[in-house]
């Protein structure tokens, strides 16, 4: 590669290079162009600004706003490694000058998907607290007895708020227990919704005829907080609630008197505010399984995320369309409020 070739700048903070890219992977990219790394804290933006002008992709969440663009006449792809669409960059103008805005969430769909599943199973079961009663040697109730509460999804009413990755990754393991999925998006056509075979309903049915629900939605500025106490509620007694996608959709507070009056069941991957503080009410509270924002990111997908922005650039330097990470749309990405990982 010459100093004249297409430059690949790389400031992928808070991930590191060798978690992003394999080895195969990363020699790929570097047959795309001269990638330029940095490997670290955010890059200082005389860093960037140095090699904006031969630069054709942007692999990392580096503030791009419109001055920044005019610097950069030959970029045609921003990849997003952390994930989340930052209000960082001019979309509007990326859309106006046919750049490409890129994240690799896709990758992190099935991994949190399982573990959506596996959290609504130990919550209907009451799998933690049974392994944590026999390890304090106070189990009580055998067999029966110890199941007074427990409840099988199979033939359950099991609702999906969100039909993104997290909602397309969910169903097919959701199938195999019940034909009754019920499903509200609000940024989702319901004829979408039900050519996947799902039940489109409204925000209030979701609540009111859901056995388990699934919290699967991106914070906006649509939502944030919108799931208040008169929707716990409205839940059956004994209902399960999973939150997986971003505590910011939930008034937190509500959902832990819910679990607390035993009104619902509640397991938890999300928090507002992470590291979760010592003293969170939520570490005390009764009817709640806890995890701490661990379900999708997992060792074996992380190089899923070096191949996805690989593959994507190879396409866009084709002058095709990429096709495996998520795309920012013009029309929805500014209402995107999820906090930066890190």
């Amino acid at each position: 590669m010459s100093t004249n070739d297409p430059v690949i700048l790389f400031d992928p903070y808070p991930r590191p290079v060798d978690l992003i890219f394999s080895a195969a992977d990363k020699a790929r990219l570097e047959r795309l162009g001269r990638v330029v790394w940095h490997d670290g804290p955010p890059a200082p933006a005389a860093f960037i600004d140095e090699h904006l002008p031969n630069a054709v992709a942007l692999i990392g969440q580096s503030p791009m706003p419109k001055e920044r663009l005019d610097r950069a006449p030959n970029l045609r792809l921003i990849a997003n490694v952390e994930s989340n669409f930052m209000p960082n960059v001019d979309y509007e103008e990326c859309h106006r000058r046919n750049i490409y805005v890129l994240s690799t969430a896709p990758v992190f769909a099935q991994p949190v998907a399982e573990m959506a599943l596996g959290l609504a199973l130990s919550t209907a079961r009451r799998i933690a607290q049974a392994d944590a009663a026999i390890r304090r040697g106070d189990e009580t109730l055998y067999g029966e007895g110890d199941n007074y509460d427990s409840f099988l999804l199979q033939g359950k009413p099991l609702g999906l708020l969100g039909f993104g990755n997290l909602g397309r990754a969910l169903l097919p393991l959701l199938r195999p227990f019940s034909r009754e999925i019920l499903v509200h998006d609000p940024w989702i056509h319901p004829n979408v919704l039900a050519s996947q075979g799902v039940e489109p309903v409204s925000f209030d049915e979701l609540f009111a005829r859901s056995k388990v629900l699934f919290v699967l939605a991106a914070t906006t500025t649509e939502n944030q907080g919108m799931i208040g106490a008169r929707h716990f509620a409205a839940m059956q007694p004994g209902a399960v609630f999973v939150l997986v996608s971003r505590a910011g959709v939930v008034d937190f507070d509500a959902m832990l008197d819910a679990a607390a009056s035993g009104h619902l069941r509640v397991a938890v991957d999300v928090f507002p505010e992470e590291p979760i503080p010592a003293d969170h009410r939520a570490r005390r509270t009764p009817n709640t399984v806890l995890s701490a924002h661990r379900a999708g990111n997992i060792p074996e997908i992380w190089h899923g995320m070096g191949q996805m922005v690989v593959d994507d650039l190879e396409l866009i330097l084709r002058g095709l369309p990429p096709q495996r990470c998520q795309r920012a749309l013009v029309e929805t990405v500014a209402r995107f409020r999820s906090k930066p990982v890190g």
